[in-house]
């Protein structure tokens, strides 16, 4: 039923000014729009809109995650921009806070200025 329709992505912000920087400014998503309830940024296609919220209980996990054809070049250029990779215990994560999954594919975590947790995934076959 929903096979055709096109992806909305939706992250909650508990500040609009400091969610357009981080996602527009430091991850270099375009802004397409922007009101007093959310900023919508391009993501390759994908219409993500960032909605403002009172209060903001971080997901215990991932909420929105890219491929990329080379995670430890991404990684690198985001550290650049004072983003930091998340470490996680047991992990066995490499210098760069890459973590290889039993598949192949290298994997990095990071959070946005509300704590949720982004994913940056470099597919080890076809994606």
């Amino acid at each position: 039923m929903l096979g055709s329709a096109a992806l909305v992505a939706f992250a909650p912000t508990t500040d609009l000014d400091r969610a357009h920087a981080f996602y527009g400014d430091t991850l270099g998503l375009e802004l397409v729009t922007r009101d007093g309830f959310a900023c919508q940024f391009d993501a390759h296609g994908t219409p993500l809109r960032v909605s403002l919220v009172d209060t903001l209980t971080p997901a215990p996990g991932t909420v929105l995650g890219w491929l990329v054809p080379d995670v430890h070049a991404t990684v690198r250029a985001l550290a650049d921009r004072g983003v930091t990779v998340a470490r996680y215990d047991g992990m066995g994560q490499d210098e760069d806070g890459v973590w290889t999954a039993p598949s192949g594919d290298h994997v990095a975590w990071f959070q946005d200025p509300d704590g949720n947790t982004l994913s940056l995934t470099q597919a080890a076959g076809p994606a």
